[in-house]
C-alpha cells in the first residue's frame, strides 16, 4: 500500500520537486522513510512511545544524507499548531490515524492550517460505506449485517475504531479550505489477505499492484475498497475527482 500512496502523492507534484513533508501519526515510519529516500524533507509525528523508538531504529539504519533528511517530533496530530507555523509545508500525511479520533473536524483544521497555499492534504480513513465487504467475504454474516448500520468497527489488532464517509469528509475539507481535489480506493481484491501473508513473485506482485491502483481509480470499484485515499488541496477549487 505505502508504494501506491505515494505515487499517488507524487503525481500531484513536478517531476522531481523536492516537497516539505509533515507526516502525523507516522507509526513505524514507513512512508516517511519512503518519501525522504526519494529526497523529500520529512517531519513525522508520533505519539506512541513504543512507535517513535521503532521509527528512530529504523532511520539509524540509513545512510548519513537520508537521515539529514528526517526529523522526529513526539506529539499528537491535534497539537500541529504547537509544533509548526502555518503554512510550513507542502504535504501532509495523516493515513490510518483519524479512525482512532473521535471527533476529527478540529484536527484536519489543524492539518490544514499549517500548509502552504496549494499544498495537499492526504488522508487515508476506513471506508464506512463498505464496514460490511470484510466480514461479509469472509463468511461473518451476522458480522457484516451489524456493519451495516455503523460506523465503529473491531480493527485486525483488536482495537475499537471508527470509520469515515466520503460525503462527510467531502464536507469537511471544503469547510477547512482544503476541497477534496480526487480519492481513490485503497485494498478492493486484497483487504481479506491475512497480514503476515508472504508476498507474491515479483511478476504477480506488479499484476497484482496494477489490478489494485486500476481499481482504485475506477468506479464502482473505488467505493466498496477497504481505505479510501483522500487528496484535498489548500486554496483548491475542489473537483472531488468524479
Amino acid at each position: 500500500m505505502a508504494r501506491q500512496l505515494e505515487e499517488q502523492i507524487s503525481a500531484r507534484f513536478p517531476v522531481g520537486q523536492r516537497l516539505r513533508v509533515l507526516d502525523v501519526g507516522m507509526g513505524q515510519g514507513t512512508q516517511a522513510l519512503r518519501l525522504a529516500r526519494a529526497g523529500h524533507k520529512i517531519t513525522g509525528v508520533e505519539s506512541d512511545p513504543a512507535m517513535l523508538a521503532a521509527a528512530r531504529a529504523a532511520l539509524a539504519e540509513e545512510p548519513a544524507g537520508i537521515q539529514e533528511r528526517v526529523q522526529l517530533v513526539e506529539g499528537d496530530g491535534r497539537d500541529t499548531g504547537v509544533h509548526f507555523l502555518p503554512g510550513a509545508f507542502d504535504v501532509v500525511l495523516c493515513h490510518g490515524v483519524l479512525m482512532y479520533v473521535a471527533e476529527p473536524d478540529p484536527m484536519l483544521a489543524g492539518l490544514a492550517r499549517v500548509l502552504a497555499p496549494g499544498g495537499l492534504l492526504s488522508l487515508v480513513v476506513r471506508n464506512a460505506d463498505a464496514l460490511a465487504m470484510r466480514p461479509g467475504l469472509s463468511g461473518d454474516w451476522d458480522g457484516a449485517l451489524a456493519a451495516f448500520d455503523s460506523a465503529e468497527y473491531v480493527n485486525r489488532l483488536g482495537l475499537k475504531a471508527r470509520a469515515d464517509r466520503l460525503t462527510a469528509l467531502t464536507a469537511t475539507l471544503d469547510g477547512i479550505g482544503a476541497p477534496l481535489e480526487t480519492w481513490y480506493g485503497v485494498r478492493i481484491f486484497t483487504d481479506t489477505a491475512a497480514d503476515d501473508a508472504p508476498l507474491p513473485a515479483d511478476g504477480e506482485l506488479e499484476r497484482l499492484l496494477a489490478a489494485e491502483d486500476r481499481a482504485g481509480r475506477t468506479d464502482p470499484y473505488r467505493s466498496v475498497a477497504a481505505l479510501l485515499h483522500l487528496c484535498g488541496v489548500r486554496g483548491g477549487t475542489g473537483s472531488e475527482g468524479r
